[in-house]
Formats: C-alpha cells, structure tokens, sequence
C-alpha cells in the first residue's frame, strides 16, 4: 500500500517550533524517519496556525528535499501556497487536496495538469460531508467526470471518501468500507482511493489497534493509499501482511522485512 507519511505537520508541537526556530535537523530527521520505516510519500502541512504559510510550505519542502526523494504531498488549503511549494517540489508531488466543488476543481485540475502531479480529492462539497453511500459516489462521479473532461489522467486521481471518527460516527464506516469497492466501478481506468486514517480514532483511547484494523479491513476493500504514521511498526506490519493474505505479494519468511525494504 502506498503510505504518505503523517508526521511533518505545523499541528504537531515538534515540528511547529522546528518551524518557528527553523530547526532543519527536526525536519530531516523526520523525514528519513518516515522513509525508513516505509513510508512512499512524505505529507507537508506548514499547520493552521502558521503567519506566513507561504514561505513555511517553501521551508519545509526545500528542507525536506534535503534529506530524502520520497514525493511530497503538499497539504494546504490556500491554493498559492500549494502552487509555490510545486514550484520547488524536485519529484512528483501530490497535491492534498480539493473538494468536489467545481470552482475548486477547476482550480487544482489545472494546476495539477501544469506541474504534472496527482491529485487528491474529497468526497465533500459546500454542504459538508455526504451522510450516505450514494452521496458520496455522486460527488465521486462527478469529480471523476470533471477530471477526465480536462483530461487529467485519473491514474494520477485519489478519491477520499472521508473518515470520519468511529466514536462519533460509527455506522458511517460500514459505509465507507463499501464505497471504497463502489469507487473502483466509475470509471476504466479506476481511480485510486485514498483515507486519512488517524481520523478514525480521533478522540479514542485506544487509537493504534483501531487504526490498525481500520487500515487492514479497508485494504480487504480495495484501498490504495493512506495517509498514515509510518513509525507506528504494528500498523506498518499489519498493512503488509494484509496485502500479504490478499495475494497482492509473494510469500517469503521475511516478508515483513523484505515489504517493509520495498
């Protein structure tokens, strides 16, 4: 599974005042961190209480870049601050993210179609996060058939179905378990699908098994991505050996060592 690693992000204390200290050795090391524990994409997200998100996305990034190739996902929700960070951005990026809004859409389509990277779209609108299954494969749909009038291709395209917490949501998950399949069935080529998995026990005592038996169950429904704490070693072992089971890899008795090195 491709995993984008969670972890450089301004909402976390450490990384909010190596920001504000332009402390590079916290950055860096959190990103070979993440790369080293298996991690195929690293999320860059300057935090909502940054001043100038501008010019801490463009830290950031050219900081990480110093201390690993992994893609970067750029994370905001200011559209200049993404754009610039793609500017300096060495590999290809993903953009995190747009909603199904068209205004927005046209907005990300086109710039992700001009820096050649993919994209991540959310299964929401102006209305908020759709409450059934059906809902949210019409947004799907519709981002879907937007993309490919633009000719964007949907290879590079991730659905976000949305998680929300399982303890102020819990019949929401079946659901989304099932839309994760249903979003396989738009289109040829199938688009991606991707979940922000710590939203799932956000607020929980018991955070890492939920997260773990979230990400395996959703692994057993067609997900492709998430965005996710790499260093949290059970997780990453029980991603693998889901994918393991579901004869996506081939058995050896190093497996875990041998997927989590690939």
């Amino acid at each position: 599974m491709f995993i984008i690693g969670e972890l450089i992000n301004g909402m976390y204390k450490n990384v909010r005042e190596a920001i504000a200290k332009k402390d590079e050795s916290v950055i860096m090391n959190l990103a070979k961190e993440q790369e080293n524990s298996g991690a195929s994409a690293l999320d860059v997200n300057c935090g909502p209480l940054s001043k100038v998100p501008v010019e801490d996305m463009k830290w950031l990034v050219l900081t990480i870049q110093k201390a690993s190739k992994l893609p970067l996902a750029i994370d905001s929700t200011k559209p200049e601050v993404i754009r610039q960070a793609l500017e300096i951005t060495k590999n290809k990026a993903i953009i995190n993210s747009t909603s199904a809004d068209e205004e927005r859409l046209e907005i990300y389509v086109d710039m992700a179609l001009k820096y050649n990277a993919s994209l991540i779209a959310l299964t929401m609108d102006k209305k908020g996060v759709p409450q059934d299954k059906d809902a949210r494969l019409e947004l799907a749909a519709g981002i879907v058939a937007f993309a490919q009038a633009k000719n964007f291709d949907i290879n590079n395209l991730y659905l976000d179905p949305i998680v929300l917490p399982v303890n102020v949501a819990q019949p929401q998950l079946k659901l989304l378990l099932e839309v994760l399949h249903e979003f396989k069935i738009i289109s040829e080529p199938a688009p991606k699908t991707i979940v922000g998995l710590s939203n799932v026990s956000q607020g929980t005592c018991q955070r890492s098994i939920i997260n773990r038996v979230f990400l395996t169950m959703a692994a057993a429904h067609g997900l492709d991505a998430a965005i996710a704490d790499p260093l949290d070693k059970d997780l990453m072992d029980a991603v693998i050996t889901a994918e393991l089971l579901l004869n996506k890899n081939i058995y050896c008795d190093s497996f875990l060592t041998a997927y989590r090195k690939k």
